[in-house]
């Protein structure tokens, strides 16, 4: 295991996020890990230390952000194998309104002239999910489509959507039965803590890192085991843009079966596809389908490296040419955003990923 990666965890704690942890593959092996931090730090927005603070280990559950696209992504392309969805027809086939140049190739790479969110909970509070999602599902195109690139989570909420009209599950089931199972990614699901993840346990929650202080929550009190996505709570917990949380070996292994062709989850030509340089224009990297092809906000030195970072503080980096697989998990958001520092810290545990697999 590498001291080296101990220390760059360690000087980042609790300064850029209270709690993190770090993982890097080479050649699908293990060779470093590390965990650092506490998983509940704070009791409010002030910093007032919290009473019980629980170390953060390998095995802590992190809330992933948009490292969820990478899944909602997976499930959709499983749909395609299969014949059920196509990527370049329009979604229109399965939603009411949406305009007909509006693909799934679209919205998986943010071309579909969308706005880059909508916070629909503020927009209709007193609204159930449903409701909130028809309106999500109604947001008109405010850009051209086709491109340029606008990161929008309003396109992936779509995309989900769609998956589950086609196949006439929910998208935790799709994610469930579709990416997670057949990986065997035990640890990972939408809602960790309610008992409604069915055939699963619910997580300890010991194992749950803390997120934002949100006094509009019911509690209140900093967010854990819900999602801290505005968006995504208001649907329920479950949409395609965020909402899955899973530990470090899990992402890890996404990552792993991503850069191996899919393993049990998708087949290599259709994993080739979606790591494909899909000619997306205005976006500071190339872009595949949900799919980042050399980010720099997350590579670091790992130019060809592909992945995904999310809003709480994580990110999965994939280098096909080193074989090798570096996640970063923290909690950046707690007890506020807006902290500096974590993409210093994901490009530190990119080089470090570079280092041990040279």
């Amino acid at each position: 295991m590498s001291d080296r990666l101990d220390a760059i965890l360690a000087e980042a704690v609790p300064t850029v996020c209270p709690a993190a942890v770090a993982v890097i593959a080479v050649d699908g092996a293990v060779v470093a890990a590390a965990a650092a931090g506490e998983l509940v730090r704070y009791a409010d927005a002030a910093f007032t230390l919290a009473g019980d603070r629980p170390p953060a280990t390998r095995g802590s559950v992190f809330d992933l952000a948009s490292i969820s696209k990478l899944f909602t992504t997976a499930a959709i392309l499983s749909l395609t194998e299969e014949g059920a969805l196509s990527l370049d027809e329009p979604v229109a086939a399965w939603l009411p309104g949406p305009d007909r140049r509006i693909t799934l190739r679209r919205l998986l790479t943010h071309t579909a002239g969308f706005q880059p969110t909508r916070r629909i909970d503020l927009e209709l509070p007193d609204a159930d999910a449903d409701a909130r999602l028809a309106a999500m599902i109604d947001t008109p195109v405010t850009g051209p489509i086709g491109g340029p690139y606008v990161y929008s989570d309003v396109g992936l909420v779509m995309a989900g959507r769609v998956a589950e009209a086609a196949s006439g599950a929910s998208l935790d089931e799709l994610v469930r039965t579709r990416v997670t199972g057949p990986l065997g990614l035990t640890a990972t699901g939408y809602r960790p803590l309610p008992r409604d993840r069915a055939g699963e346990p619910p997580a300890d929650p010991a194992r749950v890192a803390a997120t934002e202080w949100k006094p509009e929550r019911p509690g209140p009190g900093c967010v854990r085991g819900e999602v801290h996505d505005e968006t995504s709570y208001a649907l329920g917990g479950v949409a395609g843009h965020a909402g899955v949380f899973g530990t470090a070996d899990d992402v890890l292994a996404l990552g792993e079966a991503l850069r191996l062709g899919g393993a049990a989850a998708l087949r290599p030509e259709t994993v080739a596809e979606m790591l494909r340089d899909q000619g997306v224009t205005g976006a500071p990297f190339r872009h595949g389908l949900g799919v980042r092809l050399g980010d720099p906000g997350i590579v670091g030195p790992l130019h060809d490296a592909y992945g995904h970072s999310g809003f709480t503080g994580t990110s999965l980096v994939v280098s096909p040419s080193r074989r090798v697989t570096a996640v970063l998990l923290t909690n950046a958001v707690h007890p506020v955003r807006g902290r500096p520092g974590i993409r210093e810290l994901r490009t530190a545990v990119a080089t470090e990923a570079l280092r041990l697999a040279s």
